[in-house]
């Protein structure tokens, strides 16, 4: 049988690789930063990480790290509730209530299983999710688990939101869903909005702030904090994998009850390992540095404004956005792969994205700027993006 499975696959992959669409991994031999070394020994400048705060080599969590290490081991060897809690687990779930304002938290691998493992332990056929028509294929997975009726309304469209909120007033109990901020537009979801359209229509609210939390708002609290609505939602999912470190890890923090009965439901949680102990004083440690100083973030919102409003003074297509992605709009897939390309060899280390991550015919390069990154990095990026887009006609 499986002979011809393998010709159906090469069919496939080869379909893939001629559209232009087939995904090639590119290996990095240094750590995360704001410059890179490649598997070939090229240096570049690297624009295409969630590390947003600078913090995935950090050495205040390095040395947390190591200190886990030695005194608590390399791993739990357990999922959480037979013996895989630590202290670490519990005081890194306290430091990220504190952090958003929330009531409780709990601890999962990765945020893709924080928000598969959300929905279903506590909604079911009798019950609707609406959710953002961008939402991330996390949140989509985790629908699709979940019993109950599903509706979806386009993109921050808030008319669309309020229709299928009228037509969602059948089910019992109402959730909202959507991303924080939508990480391949860079747009951020209207939750002062959204909240109003729950009020009105008694509906709970959901965000993902997994390309949010450390970057949106004055101190990087996120979406409920930009629109000043603190405490306001009842469910929070994120990563520690993005601006919080970059290694591993997700949450979901939020209502007790809510976080009480996803410890006993659900299915990620319950089966999966607890996170390394020096991942969870990692995170603490990352916690405090955010507590203690708002220096990354100030760095972060002044390095994006800059590379945003020079590249739109080059002519680019630039994505409106109120976080720290950049979309270089190219539209064509093979396109955005080749100036990926011809960008890395003036050593710029960017991804071109298109479908099926995005929509057809509506490929783009990703910029992703980062505290880590120093104004003659920026510069430099800025000037290869003129250059290439010159060579390939994507400016004049």
């Amino acid at each position: 049988m499986y002979t011809k499975f393998q010709q159906f696959l090469q069919n496939e992959l080869t379909s893939i690789d001629t559209a232009g669409l087939y995904k090639r991994e590119r290996v990095i031999v240094s750590p995360q930063g704001a410059e890179i070394t490649l598997a070939n020994g090229n240096k570049a400048l690297n624009f295409c990480a969630n590390n947003y705060l600078g913090l995935a080599n950090n050495p205040e969590l390095i040395a947390a790290a190591h200190e886990a290490l030695d005194s608590h081991g390399y791993g739990m060897a357990s999922v959480r509730f037979i013996c895989g809690t630590g202290d670490l687990h519990k005081k890194l779930e306290e430091k990220i209530a504190e952090f958003f304002g929330t009531e409780d938290t709990i601890l999962y691998a990765a945020c893709f299983d924080a928000n598969g493992g959300v929905f279903e332990p506590l909604l079911n056929e009798e019950d609707a999710i609406i959710s953002d028509a961008l939402n991330h294929a996390s949140i989509i997975d985790g629908v699709r688990l979940c019993k109950a009726v599903r509706y979806r309304y386009a993109n921050a469209d808030m008319a669309d939101l309020e229709k299928q909120l009228q037509d969602a007033q059948a089910q019992r109990f109402r959730l909202i869903v959507t991303d924080g901020v939508f990480s391949m537009d860079g747009n951020v979801a209207p939750l002062d909005k959204i909240l109003e359209l729950a009020a009105k229509y008694d509906a709970m609210v959901m965000v993902d702030e997994s390309h949010s939390a450390g970057v949106v708002g004055q101190t990087g609290r996120g979406v409920t904090e930009l629109y000043d609505k603190k405490g306001q939602v009842e469910i929070i999912t994120g990563t520690l994998g993005k601006a919080f470190g970059g290694a591993i890890g997700g949450f979901t923090t939020g209502k007790k009850e809510i976080i009480d009965m996803l410890r006993q439901r659900s299915r990620p949680y319950l089966f999966s390992n607890s996170i390394p102990p020096l991942v969870a004083a990692a995170g603490v440690k990352m916690v405090e540095i955010m507590q203690n100083s708002n220096a990354l973030q100030d760095k972060l919102h002044f390095n994006t404004e800059y590379f945003i409003t020079k590249m739109k003074a080059a002519g680019f297509d630039i994505k409106p956005t109120k976080s720290a992605i950049c979309a270089v709009m190219l539209y064509d897939a093979k396109l955005s792969q080749v100036m990926a390309s011809k960008l890395q060899e003036e050593g710029i280390f960017v991804t071109g994205f298109y479908f099926p991550v995005v929509p057809k015919d509506q490929a783009r390069i990703r910029v992703q700027l980062s505290a880590a990154h120093e104004t003659e990095h920026l510069d430099k990026c800025i000037a290869a993006f003129i250059k290439v887009g010159k060579e390939l006609g994507v400016v004049s």
